[in-house]
């Protein structure tokens, strides 16, 4: 199937999901619930029962869309528990939440309980402006929420409220020079690295294509005793669109590239956990390859944690950028370990 074929085929897929699914239009307190019509992806490669990827096994995956006018742009995405409960931000300003359904073997099957809320600007009122509320990174440490923004670049930490969505920011200082960082390739990763890691439960940064003279992405741990600056290795122009440790420690890049000739194409880097420290430039191995021919999108959001079943797992979803022709995608793998 060509590559045109394809994006008209999911296309058609997108509206007829929304036409099965309508919004809900009620209000509360600037949160506004939203039903997400879902189609269940059993395989990731197209036309194959395949499960193994690299170092991963394919699980389930979701195809997401709503009537809502604000649903879209996922950029970020964290479960707050074992695969059930989850936050997530759009890269227009909005917080999401919802719960996901699994079946009986423990598969992605829908999502439930969804809502979305403006985020809160330092003066208590929603951020607004492209420019001001392009959030692209989010991380989840107990009760601290970290959200990265690009185009005004910062770091901010709110308080976790997954109820109001009212927790007003708080920033946190950039090692990065902000001259440094481009427009709109600035702060797309922040992740907290485990306690018991060489970085001892600090939080990193990892801008998507912001690069020094060597051509290689800037990053950066934003405390402890290693606070300060390091690089990410960049290889064959693919750039960084979120990262997420492993429990070892090891942080995992999602890194993507585009062209009309080939699509999207996606993969993900292991860096070793002792390798994360000031004035290095990390490089590491690959653990997953995936383009057109794979259930993908432009994949913005990567998470990492622990099932019931003690399996490490990795979600991944994607930002459709409001577009007919994208789509929105959750998809799950457990790490083959």
């Amino acid at each position: 199937m060509s590559l045109t074929a394809q994006v008209l085929r999911r296309a058609a897929v997108c509206l007829t999901i929304i036409g099965a699914f309508p919004t809900v239009a009620e209000e509360s307190e600037g949160v506004s619930p939203a039903i997400i019509g879902c189609r269940v992806i059993s395989n990731f490669r197209i036309g194959s029962s395949a499960k193994q990827f690299g170092a991963l096994e394919f699980v389930g995956g979701l195809e997401m869309a709503s009537a809502s006018s604000d649903f879209g742009g996922l950029s970020a995405f964290r479960y707050l528990d074992s695969g059930s409960r989850f936050l997530g931000v759009t890269d227009t300003g909005f917080w999401y939440a919802g719960t996901m359904q699994r079946d009986e073997k423990g598969r992605p099957a829908s999502i439930a309980n969804f809502r979305l809320a403006p985020i809160q600007s330092d003066q208590g009122i929603p951020v607004e402006g492209k420019w001001n509320s392009d959030a692209e990174g989010m991380s989840v440490s107990g009760d601290t929420v970290t959200v990265s923004f690009e185009r005004i670049h910062r770091i901010e930490e709110y308080r976790l409220d997954v109820e109001n969505f009212a927790s007003t920011p708080k920033n946190i200082p950039l090692p990065i020079p902000r001259d440094e960082l481009r427009n709109n390739r600035g702060l797309e990763a922040v992740a907290v690295a485990p306690a018991s890691s060489p970085l001892r439960g600090a939080r990193v940064a990892v801008t998507e294509k912001s690069i020094n003279r060597a051509g290689d992405m800037f990053g950066a741990i934003l405390e402890g005793p290693q606070k300060g600056v390091f690089f990410v290795k960049r290889l064959d122009d693919f750039d960084v669109s979120d990262g997420d440790f492993l429990p070892n420690g090891d942080l995992l890049l999602l890194e993507r590239r585009f062209s009309m000739a080939s699509g999207v194409v996606l993969r993900i880097r292991r860096i070793a956990a002792g390798d994360i420290r000031p004035g290095a430039t990390v490089d590491g191995p690959f653990i997953l390859h995936a383009d057109m021919r794979d259930q993908i999108d432009n994949m913005e959001g990567l998470d990492v944690w622990q099932a019931d079943d003690g399996s490490t797992r990795l979600s991944l979803v994607s930002d459709d950028n409001h577009s007919i022709v994208q789509r929105n995608l959750y998809l799950e793998f457990r790490l083959a370990e």
